[in-house]
Parts: C-alpha cells; structure tokens; sequence
C-alpha cells in the first residue's frame, strides 16, 4: 500500500506527477492553501506533509498533528514556519530544498542592488508617464557600482555568490559573519560595525532566528553611509520596516532593495510612499527552472521519508532516532 501524503498549496505538476506514481495524494490545488485547523484535520493518516512558507506550523500545530505524520518536508530552503524543536519532539523529519536557489536568488539580489544604484523603477516609471521631453545632465543620476564596496551580512551559499558577481564589477568585498570562513575568492572579513561603516552597498543573507530578528533597526541604519544602499533578499524580519523607512525618507542612506516583508504579504506603508525603496513580491527565486526543481526536491525528501529512508536534506537528524528512519 502507498503512504499517504498531503500537500498544502499549489506547487509545479512535475513533483505532482512524482507524488502520483510513489503515494495516495490529498492535493490542496490552491494559492490559498489551508489555515491551521484545516491543515490539521487533512494531515490525519497522512504520513507527510509537503509545506510551503506560508504554513504556520507552530508548536502547537505540531502537537495537533496525527501520530502518523513522519514528515514535514518544506518548499524553500528557509523554515522558519516551522517549529523544529516541537517537530523533533514528535520523531517528526523536517527538510528543506538548499543550494538549488542559490544563483537564482543572487541574481535576484544582484537586480535589486543595480536596480536601487540606477533609479531603474524610477526610470521605467518615468519613461511611461509622458513626461520625458528633454535630456539634462543630471536627469535620474544614481550611483556607480563598480569598484564600490559590498558588504555581505552572512557569508553562506547565497552571501558568496553575491560576492561573487560584486567581484564582475571590480567591488570590494567586505563580510560580516558569526566566524571568518574560507573562500576561494578574496573577501575581507570585518565586525558588522565596520563593515555598515564602510560599505556602499549591504546585502542581507543571514536565516530569521532570535539573534537576527531586527539585526538591522534605527542604530545600525545611521551608522551607515548617507549613499549605501541597503538590499534584503533573506527574511523581512531581519529588518526593522519602520525604521527603514523613517532612514529612507530622512536621507540616513541612499536607497533600498527589498524582497522581503516583516508581514508579508502586507507592507508597511511608509516604505511604499518611499521613491528610493525598490519593492518585490518575494521572488528572489522565481524563475521557472528554480520554482521547479525546489518543488521536486521537496517531493523526492518526502518520498524517502515515508518509504523509510533518511530524507537527503534533513534538518533535525536528531529525529531519525525517534522516528526509525
């Protein structure tokens, strides 16, 4: 007999196709996905659960859940939607989909710090509203990139390959991080107060936990230079919205590139009167190949998981003791 499997949210019909041929498959089709009560009560007898961002699986979801549930398996490569320890408790495996979005979320990032740097949103603006009639020497005028200084917070997979395209433009490379780490290409590591010091474009790569919640808030946006660009492709909670704002419209920096929210989808609404803050909706990854393939890395740990085997991504091996896989 199949394991049973539910999937919340809409994902690519390849991994749906994947979960067909290995499992008996509850498949909330939608956008919208389940609230926690719901996903609650579709999760009994199921033997895993493929989860997306916007599952909030708490503690106390997670002790709601059927003792059947193996395994959580989430489509991105953060979790901070779930709670590991909770998950952990009850032998639950959790995953997640790393390394497959790395370029294309430092492409993202790349964008957003060029974009902000060039007034490129202001630009296309600009260029649609008909109010374009003459050439003048200082018409949109922003700032140089190349041989600038980047500051990367959080130099992992991500945080190095945007190092990596800052060196394309000749940038120096400065990094703060919890220990230095090695690299095949020359960065300098530096306290986080040197490096908001001396960089002209930050970019945020660190995971949302205790000790980087508001990692960036009133204090540390002054201590930057009054032409830096601030640029967050990580977790919106990273940074202080209000204060972002209050900098942004006070001239403390220059400009800002932002693809994540404290509230998603809501934003705070200081930041979107702000001309200077490039905005996304959250799609540093989304490009067609990526969401693909991080929605059939999801699908094939959940596989391995329910099968009984030790899922390739696991988060809390801690668990596979408890679990038997």
């Amino acid at each position: 007999m199949k394991p049973c499997v539910l999937v919340t949210k809409r994902i690519y019909p390849e991994a749906i196709d994947f979960l067909r041929q290995h499992t008996e498959l509850d498949y909330e089709a939608t956008d919208e996905g389940l609230a926690p009560a719901a996903l609650v009560e579709r999760a009994r007898g199921k033997q895993g659960i493929v989860s997306q961002l916007t599952d909030r699986l708490s503690a106390d979801v997670i002790a709601q859940l059927d003792p059947s549930v193996r395994a959580i398996c989430n489509v991105a490569v953060g979790y901070d939607n779930i709670d590991i320890a909770a998950a952990t408790k009850k032998a639950i495996l959790v995953t997640n989909t790393p390394g497959v979005l790395t370029d294309t979320t430092a492409d993202f990032a790349f964008a957003l710090l060029m974009a902000a740097a060039r007034r490129i949103a202001e630009a296309h603006e600009f260029a649609h509203s008909g109010r374009w009639t003459r050439w003048t020497i200082d018409l949109l005028v922003g700032q140089d990139i190349h041989h600038r200084t980047l500051g990367i917070v959080g130099m992992g997979r991500i945080g190095q390959a945007v190092a990596r395209r800052g060196l394309g433009f000749s940038m120096r490379i400065l990094y703060a991080d919890s220990r230095p780490v090695e690299l095949d290409f020359p960065a300098e590591f530096v306290s986080k107060e040197t490096l908001l010091r001396e960089s002209d474009f930050i970019s945020l790569h660190v995971a949302l936990n205790e000790s980087t919640r508001h990692l960036i808030g009133e204090a540390e946006l002054k201590a930057m230079k009054k032409t830096a660009i601030l640029v967050n492709t990580a977790r919106g909670p990273v940074v202080d919205e209000a204060a972002l704002a209050h900098a942004l419209k006070n001239n403390w920096i220059a400009g800002a590139g932002l693809d994540v929210f404290e509230q998603e989808p809501k934003i705070h609404p200081e930041l979107l009167d702000c001309r200077n803050a490039v905005l996304a909706p959250h799609i540093a990854s989304a490009s067609v190949a990526t969401r693909s393939r991080i929605s059939m890395m999801a699908v094939q740990n959940l596989v391995e998981a329910v099968e009984g085997r030790r899922p390739p991504n696991l988060l809390n091996p801690e668990a596979v003791a408890l679990s038997g896989a």
